[in-house]
């Protein structure tokens, strides 16, 4: 495990549309072998594959490699627990808080629907 004090600063991410595993490993320091195996560790890393099954990776994909880089190296998860902490609240998607909003408002609208009516 790295030192947080030895955490060098990560260069910039330059403005381009996709980026070779080569500029990857530069640009997050972490070896290209890695970048692989962590594919089929992080689901949500999914990098373009072209011909030859080069990969080649866009801006989210660098962001969330530096993310994972920083819960292994830097905070000191497993991978499980990287995994987990960058998963998703609810897997399916559905916003729990966002939907008992939406039935109140709905449910407060048919109440005001109803005082109209009686009017």
């Amino acid at each position: 495990m790295l030192d947080p004090a030895d955490n060098l600063e990560l260069p910039a991410i330059p403005s381009k549309r996709y980026f070779t595993i080569g500029e990857v490993s530069d640009l997050c320091a972490v070896k290209p072998h890695v970048l692989r195996y962590w594919e089929q560790e992080f689901p949500q890393l999914k990098p373009v594959k072209r011909r030859g099954n080069r990969r080649y990776y866009q801006r989210h994909d660098v962001v969330l490699i530096r993310q994972i880089r920083s819960l292994l190296y830097v905070e000191g998860f497993t991978i499980s627990g990287a995994r987990n902490k960058l998963a998703p609240e609810n897997p399916d998607g559905v916003d729990v808080d966002r939907e008992r909003a939406i039935r109140a408002l709905i449910r407060e609208l048919e109440d005001v629907l109803s005082l109209l009516k009686e009017l």
